[in-house]
């Protein structure tokens, strides 16, 4: 079966924020294939619905055999783990997992989009993948991460832990 890197992105801002971006990378690392690389933590202010706690966010670079769909399900299945609930978008969450690039791949379906479309507007993401795979080029957009970063119109602070 063929092996595709996948970067995903962690996010929580409730509960034990690091604990459970922890808890995230052991259960991915469990069912869905092989952390290669982990960023550093990164706090932002909450984008969206702003009146909310900050956020901790990671990327983790991950080897997988799982096509994207499967991928998706294992995020969503970590998500549930850690008592996440749909009811607000952009709401406060226990942990939240973004599949923001699966290889070169574009995925285009009703239930996953990716690269993810949001990736070059939101610099919490951004930067983290940027410590990670700076020259790596966005499949659609033929623009490093790097250059991506440079030009983000999001102006929250991102800050390394």
């Amino acid at each position: 079966m063929a092996i595709t890197l996948a970067y995903l992105l962690l996010g929580s801002n409730l509960g034990d924020r690091a604990a459970r971006l922890a808890q995230a990378r052991h259960d991915l690392a469990a069912t869905a294939g092989r952390l290669v690389a982990t960023s550093g933590l990164y706090e932002t202010a909450a984008w969206g619905l702003e009146d909310q706690p900050a956020f901790l966010n990671q990327v983790l670079a991950l080897e997988t055999e799982l096509d994207a769909p499967t991928l998706l399900a294992a995020c969503l299945a970590a998500e549930q783990q850690q008592g996440r609930e749909r009811l607000v978008r952009w709401a406060a969450r226990t942990l939240d997992v973004d599949i923001l690039l699966f290889g070169q791949e574009v995925i285009a379906t009703p239930t996953l989009v990716v690269p993810h479309p949001a990736v070059p507007a939101r610099r919490f993401a951004l930067t983290p993948l940027a410590e990670l795979a700076p020259q790596l080029a966005h499949p659609q957009l033929h623009r490093t991460i790097s250059e991506l970063l440079a030009a983000c119109p999001d102006l929250l602070p991102v800050h390394r832990l």
